[in-house]
């Protein structure tokens, strides 16, 4: 598996997993709840920047397509 899909995949567990705290989050009716499910999205959104950071650095620089003068 590609360092890039194995990305993709990460990425796609994390997003799932945000889901999952905003669905508890919704019913959370205490502060420890809330806290906890907060953090655990807070971390989650860290680690996918950091992976959509590292897939935007790989990207290979499109050519300009400005015109060069003759």
């Amino acid at each position: 598996m590609s360092d890039r899909t194995h990305t993709l995949l990460w990425m796609k567990d994390l997003i799932e997993h945000m889901r999952h705290c905003q669905e508890q989050l919704q019913w959370a009716s205490d502060g420890p709840s809330e806290s906890f499910l907060t953090e655990a999205l807070l971390v989650d959104l860290t680690e996918c920047r950091t992976l959509c950071e590292r897939l935007r650095s790989r990207r290979v620089p499109e050519p300009s397509l400005r015109a060069t003068p003759a």
